[in-house]
């Protein structure tokens, strides 16, 4: 028996034990297709078929993947790493076209539906190491993004995503990134009970931006050594961004200085910013040791758009809040309706929110 049909069979074993590879219920079985280092991920993507598994073998591959079929799971086999690097040969590929590693494409009249990525490295990226939009259901699980020009994980245009147990690091604006959509003005978009949960995001601009959405959970993330850990942005539009939980994070010492862009000023020491977002709740976090002089400074910030809209009805409540500078609560617009209470902290602006 070959080197590979060892493999094979270990990994097929793996699967079935997991239950990726167990039998449908219904009369279609899964089909896993396997590849190796140096040969083709877009081919196997283009064979395979609905409810089938790509399953890389450990290793470096060098192209772009495009996804557009449902219900498709791309992952490495989760032992030693499985690396995806731009490649030299992969110039006609939309996916690398635009800059980013992988891509899962839908359309507005047919969302890509129940798409899986999981155990894979992307790096190196000029755009992004995932970039998604038309999605529904998309779970981005187990991966490590680093090192890509602009985002790390990204997606527009979705709803009912599911992005978990990833590392962003090193990434050149946000380590996960999650919009309306980027290509023009509008209100903010139902995610539908998107959840954001158990990342590590650090040494990136940011750690988790979220943009004009509503309806997304933000929990149990570590956020350290970015500029910003968690920037929720609203604007003007209706509907407005917001009617959103973040809970039980961690963001600590995200003091990383970063220069200021033509919609922000300079960013260093805040941890979690809402910006023109209303009805959204920030509870039961740990946001400690997080130092800078920016006017976004500071543990919990709550500060106007870059278009002048404010903060409204948005409860701030037992979170630990600790040692960031310039306060440790900041309340710095004049929205109506924001309220501070059972944290524990020892600064704020204005006073007596402690």
């Amino acid at each position: 028996m070959t080197k590979r049909q060892i493999a094979l069979l270990a990994c097929t074993a793996a699967l079935a034990a997991s239950g990726v590879g167990a039998a449908a219920p219904t009369a279609n079985k899964m089909t896993v297709h396997w590849v190796e280092p140096g040969e083709s991920i877009q081919q196997a993507v283009d064979a395979a078929g609905p409810g089938d598994t790509v399953l890389l073998s450990p290793g470096t591959y060098r192209e772009s993947v495009r996804i557009t079929t449902p219900n498709l799971t791309l992952r490495g086999t989760g032992g030693l790493p499985t690396v995806i690097e731009p490649g030299a040969t992969d110039a006609g590929n939309a996916c690398a076209k635009a800059g980013n590693g992988i891509c899962v494409a839908g359309t507005e009249s047919r969302p890509v539906e129940g798409v899986t990525v999981r155990s894979l490295t992307l790096r190196g990226f000029a755009k992004s190491g995932l970039w998604a939009s038309w999605t529904d259901r998309l779970k981005v699980q187990r991966v490590i993004a680093e090192k890509n020009g602009t985002w790390g994980i990204a997606q527009e245009r979705f709803v009912r995503s599911e992005l978990s147990h990833n590392i962003a690091r090193s990434n050149g604006d946000a380590g996960l990134f999650l919009a309306n959509t980027l290509d023009k003005e509008e209100g903010a978009a139902d995610a539908k009970g998107t959840l954001i949960t158990h990342n590590r995001v650090y040494d990136n601009r940011i750690g988790v931006t979220v943009r004009r959405l509503r309806n997304l959970t933000v929990d149990r993330n570590n956020a350290t050594g970015n500029c910003a850990g968690v920037f929720v942005v609203g604007d003007e539009s209706s509907p407005r961004a917001g009617a959103m939980t973040l809970r039980r994070n961690h963001i600590h010492a995200n003091n990383k200085l970063c220069p200021k862009t033509p919609r922000l000023p300079f960013l260093q020491g805040s941890g979690i910013v809402l910006t023109g977002a209303e009805e959204t709740l920030v509870a039961e976090n740990r946001v400690v040791d997080n130092k800078g002089d920016s006017p976004l400074s500071g543990g919990v910030v709550l500060f106007k758009s870059f278009v002048g809209a404010l903060n409204e009805r948005n409860e701030i409540r037992d979170n630990v809040v600790l040692r960031n500078g310039t306060a440790d609560l900041a309340n710095r617009d004049t929205g109506k309706g924001n309220t501070f209470h059972g944290n524990t902290c020892k600064v704020s602006e204005p006073a007596g929110m402690c």
